[in-house]
């Protein structure tokens, strides 16, 4: 991996890149859809605020995913090679699962649901390990922050599917071909993936089962001890709890507030889709001459502050134009700043021998909020109210800002983690 500095954005506009949107776009599609789609669909069958929040558990194989990493990082399946045939293979499975789902009734089936649910996560969670170390080992190291930008934009591009198109479908015919609808932007993915190329292999992969479950866990334990290495995951822990709980229930609170699903899918989305397109690009370009540290101290700083105007708007009430500008801060500073940021620093650190695993290690822990606290947060909405609920979030980002001084000093903008 070549560690010279890097040129500028527009030597980086190629072929890889654009993969790299794609495959973006099809690993972000079944979070969302877990994430607004589910929400929006069981809140408007009459499900309550804390059952809602419970439904978090059915994102839990985004936390264990690094259990089945090294099977990706070991076999070749399909006959199109460690990383386009598991990425075909889950692609293809989502989009039944998806569709699917869509096909029970929330009045009567709500366990067959969680179950569906759960399944669509495994099988999202399976796809993210896979092209997160397509994406890693495509990409030089110089191109990491960049690279980072462009996939969050594609997450956030796969947002507005069952965040806003799928919603406005919802006002206007029944679920069940809203979900088949919604699950067709699966297959741009799949056409994506017969047509990119293996990536090159970086050094010697795992050859028995044994190597792709212990090595890369070694590897990482011994690249700086055990201190330093539990300071790396307790960072990639804290870094978005802050966020990821204040937005857990968004639509939940929208919907509270007085805003019809339409409302939510035209102003709230598309303004927070376009802001985090801005601040994707920002993040990307900004990275390549801030460097990745510096990028989570200022991005890190604004995404934290960005907590502050949903307190706000739950104090204004249902105003479109301020629900826009609040959503579009938003959106900037966490879904297109932070992210940029802090998903460059995690693939700045996996081995390239070993991306499947580490990286799925990484982001398992990231999904630990989302998934495991967020669970708790109808129950905290229920007791304190939503505008007290952002207050709390908003002192639950600080911990991981006075750990940045160890994991990312400033005055190492692109250097090793742990000074």
């Amino acid at each position: 991996m070549s560690k010279s500095p890097a040129p500028g954005w527009r030597s980086h506009a190629n072929g890889r890149m654009l993969a790299v949107l794609v495959l973006g776009f099809s690993s972000g599609l079944p979070l969302f859809i877990l994430l607004y789609l589910l929400q929006a669909w069981l809140a408007k069958s009459g499900l309550n605020v804390k059952a809602l929040g419970l439904f978090a558990l059915v994102q839990f194989p985004y936390i264990w995913k690094f259990l089945w990493a090294p099977l990706m990082d070991r076999y070749r399946i399909l006959g199109l090679g460690r990383r386009r045939g598991w990425m075909a293979l889950t692609q293809v499975a989502l989009f039944f699962a998806i569709g699917g789902m869509g096909m029970l009734n929330p009045l009567t089936q709500i366990g067959l649901i969680a179950a569906a649910a759960g399944g669509v996560a495994f099988l999202s969670a399976s796809q993210d390990i896979v092209i997160d170390a397509y994406r890693r080992e495509i990409l030089s190291d110089n191109e990491q922050g960049l690279g980072a930008a462009v996939i969050v934009n594609a997450y956030k591009v796969a947002g507005m599917v069952p965040g806003a198109l799928s919603l406005i479908l919802a006002d206007r015919m029944p679920w069940q071909p809203v979900f088949w609808i919604t699950a067709a932007f699966m297959l741009p993915g799949f056409v994506c993936t017969l047509l990119i190329k293996e990536p090159t292999v970086y050094g010697s992969p795992p050859k028995t089962m044994r190597e792709a479950i212990i090595l890369p866990f070694q590897e990482f334990i011994a690249r700086d001890g055990w201190r330093n290495a539990m300071w790396i995951l307790a960072f990639v822990l804290l870094y978005k709890i802050g966020d990821s709980m204040a937005t857990a229930l968004a639509t939940k609170f929208y919907l509270d507030l007085g805003f019809s699903m339409t409302q939510i899918g035209l102003a709230a989305n598309t303004t927070g889709f376009w802001a985090s397109l801005a601040g994707g690009v920002v993040g990307g370009v900004w990275m390549l001459k801030l460097g990745i540290n510096r990028g989570l101290w200022v991005f890190g700083a604004l995404q934290a502050i960005a907590i502050l105007g949903f307190a706000w708007l739950a104090q204004v009430g249902a105003n479109t134009m301020l629900l826009s500008a609040v959503i579009g801060f938003e959106a900037f500073a966490s879904l297109g700043l932070g992210a940029a940021a802090f998903v460059a620093f995690l693939s700045r650190s996996t081995d390239p021998r070993y991306t499947a695993t580490q990286y799925a290690l990484f982001s398992s822990l990231s999904a630990v909020p989302r998934t495991l606290i967020n669970a708790s947060v109808g129950f905290l909405v229920a007791e304190l109210g939503w505008f007290s609920f952002f207050i709390v979030c908003f002192f639950l980002a600080f911990p991981a800002m006075m750990m940045l001084p160890k994991i990312a000093p400033w005055r190492s903008a692109n250097g090793t983690n742990i000074p």
